[in-house]
């Protein structure tokens, strides 16, 4: 599903993650590590966020450098902690990632209703609580039709019928052959959320993992 080849990601000279090869499966994924490992700037990088060296290649089609359009159209991302302008709604955001990301018709207000954000839709994200943006940036990762979702720390500063929305998100996702990367803290019931595979980034490289207790 996804290959990583020769990857190298560094800050100020500094080398971060140095990932010779990797190559996910269709499924969904956990990965681990600490805090600071490198778990958001490989997310990031996949997604497009940030320049690195390497290549990315999705499902044996798609390079990130040869085929940016059709790659990015594919690998949709939210991060842990979502930051944007204070002045735009919600409603404005899903209505433009909608329209780039080529979101069929009524997708986004079905996502609008099942992540129960149509109360606050067009007032100023600025007002809004970490909860709210969570559902919102959660929104943004399912539109489109992607092959690829990365969620990184999704359930955090949700409430439990919104960590069940976003459990069942992913399972229907699943069955619709979507694929995922997850990264989280928290634990997740096995039997609500089958993982095929677990991660680890570790001394600034990423290898499976065997899980031997709750992640």
């Amino acid at each position: 599903m996804l290959a990583v080849r020769n990857f190298q990601k560094a800050y100020h000279h500094r080398l971060i993650l140095d990932i010779p090869k990797a190559d996910f499966p269709e499924g969904i994924h956990w990965l681990k590590g600490r805090n600071g490992s490198g778990k958001t700037t490989f997310f990031r990088a996949v997604a497009g966020l940030l320049p690195f060296e390497g290549e990315l290649v999705l499902n044996g089609q798609y390079d990130i450098r040869r085929h940016p359009v059709d790659y990015r159209l594919r690998v949709n991302y939210s991060e842990a902690e979502p930051v944007y302008p204070d002045f735009l709604t919600a409603w404005e955001l899903i209505r433009w990632v909608a329209s780039t990301k080529r979101a069929p018709a009524g997708q986004a207000d079905e996502l609008i209703d099942r992540f129960a954000v149509r109360d606050f839709l067009k007032t100023p994200v600025g007002t809004y609580s970490s909860g709210m943006l969570k559902k919102t940036a959660l929104i943004l990762a399912f539109l489109g039709r992607p092959e690829l979702i990365m969620l990184d720390e999704p359930l955090i500063t949700l409430d439990q019928t919104a960590t069940r929305t976003v459990i069942e998100a992913i399972r229907a996702g699943r069955e619709q052959g979507v694929n995922f990367l997850l990264s989280s803290h928290q634990d997740v019931d096995s039997s609500e959320l089958p993982i095929d595979s677990f991660w680890a980034i570790r001394e600034r490289t990423l290898e499976p993992a065997i899980q031997t207790s709750r992640p």
